[in-house]
């Protein structure tokens, strides 16, 4: 402890070592872990996780009757991950069955002077960590012996004043858990409500219809229907595609909710100028040149360019040709943890795609956000990962993306649509922003 924070120290308070408050500081029994049912349950740094143990799935070890008092944990000692990842993390053994620790544990074994809880509370504060970074030994394997560990200074308090402070502590953790849990409530409903005005907008139920509206003020509007066959006539005068146009065949919406009057299902694929995905084979990398994204750097609000490879433009220019992302483009990523996670380009930057994103060129008559909204959409979703058929991994293919059906409604409604869903979701996003700060801090 430094000479500023102890001249703070009320005259009944002290500065002693570990050492001074232990009764013992032992390492751990040298043996290996075997599964049988008698015997002493055998504590390892494995079996200590998130500051809890379950001692029922604690192995036993082949330990001599003569060993064991040596080795028996009690109430109140304190043991210590002494070498690896958790180097210097503690755990206060409370409760516990007949039990005794290995050899990558250190125990401290606390004296009589001293409140265990308040010494293992001392061990989870910062000025503790301080000197434990200190003091760590080893290259390749950092670790601390029971030497530096009995070296640790902490400042130490009469008895009944660590009592005092352990109830306190113990009463402010319990609000600090209790607001914690609420702060968890708060993000799962925010993650319900996101998920329900997705399910809302894909069914019509989150703004007014045109078919509502124009029988209000008595006028025509212009169908989902009405606005796909001009799609689709303009797709056809266009065709600049291999062969002769084929007409995409009448959707099967047999297993699919009923819409909106005014809406129409509609094959994805009706509402590109191309569908795509990226290389399927990881190119030569240079230090720069064109940037080549894959999955992990599609982020919901756009791509991101902060760990990117990077090709030559020569073999850019080649890739380009068949996966031409560029601004206002869809990307789906199409398999890895964050499957079906999607964004709008919203950079001018040139750059080139991994075959994990799936590329999106949508129509100009289409409202690409509503595209893209529709897509998160958990049933939609589930739908596009479902008939994949994979299973050992989610994935998305590109097939499949093709021939989704989704939901589509008037111009005019698009348009309503997408700017109800963003105002409610900026909400949303702001909302979890201030919570998993709050939850950081906490």
């Amino acid at each position: 402890m430094s000479e500023s924070n102890a001249q703070h120290l009320s005259s009944t308070w002290k500065h002693v070592c570990v050492r001074d408050v232990a009764d013992s500081i032992q390492y751990g029994l040298t043996a290996s872990a075997i599964d049988r049912e008698d015997g002493p349950r055998f504590l390892r740094i494995t079996d200590i996780q998130e500051g809890h143990v379950d001692w029922l799935s604690v192995p036993s070890c082949k330990i001599s009757k003569e060993d064991i008092p040596k080795y028996r944990l009690k109430q109140g000692d304190i043991v210590f991950a002494r070498t690896g990842a958790t180097t210097g993390k503690s755990y206060l053994i409370g409760d516990c069955p007949d039990a005794v620790f290995a050899s990558y544990l250190i125990r401290v074994r606390v004296s009589q002077k001293v409140d265990s809880r308040y010494l293992a509370l001392f061990f989870q504060s910062p000025d503790y960590w301080r000197q434990v970074e200190a003091g760590k030994r080893g290259i390749g394997q950092p670790n601390v012996n029971g030497t530096v560990l009995g070296e640790i200074e902490l400042p130490l308090p009469a008895l009944e004043d660590q009592r005092r402070i352990v109830a306190e502590i113990e009463k402010q953790f319990t609000r600090l858990e209790a607001g914690v849990t609420a702060l968890k409530r708060v993000q799962a409903n925010l993650k319900r409500y996101r998920a329900a005005v997705l399910k809302a907008a894909c069914e019509g139920k989150l703004v007014p219809t045109e078919a509502e509206l124009a029988r209000k003020e008595k006028r025509s509007y212009e169908t989902g229907e009405q606005l796909l066959a001009k799609i689709l006539n303009e797709r056809r005068k266009k065709w600049q595609g291999r062969g002769k146009y084929k007409e995409p065949a009448l959707p099967d919406t047999t297993n699919l909710s009923e819409l909106p009057e005014g809406w129409t299902y509609v094959a994805l694929e009706s509402l590109t100028l191309k569908a795509s995905d990226g290389e399927h084979f990881r190119p030569k990398v240079i230090d720069h040149g064109v940037p080549f994204l894959s999955a992990k750097d599609v982020r919901n609000h756009g791509v991101v360019f902060d760990d990117v490879l990077f090709v030559s433009p020569t073999d850019a220019e080649h890739f380009r040709q068949r996966c031409d992302p560029a601004f206002g483009d869809i990307l789906v990523v199409s398999r890895g943890a964050t499957v079906g996670r999607c964004c709008i380009v919203q950079t001018e930057q040139q750059f080139c795609l991994l075959g994990s994103v799936i590329l999106l060129k949508i129509l100009p008559q289409v409202l690409n956000r509503l595209v893209m909204w529709i897509l998160k959409e958990s049933q939609v979703l589930k739908r596009l990962i479902d008939v994949s058929g994979s299973t050992a991994q989610q994935a998305i293919y590109l097939r499949d993306i093709k021939k989704l059906l989704i939901p589509f409604p008037p111009l005019a409604e698009q348009e309503r649509v997408v700017a109800e869903v963003e105002r409610r979701l900026s909400v949303v996003e702001e909302l979890e922003v201030l919570v998993s700060a709050n939850l950081q801090r906490a």
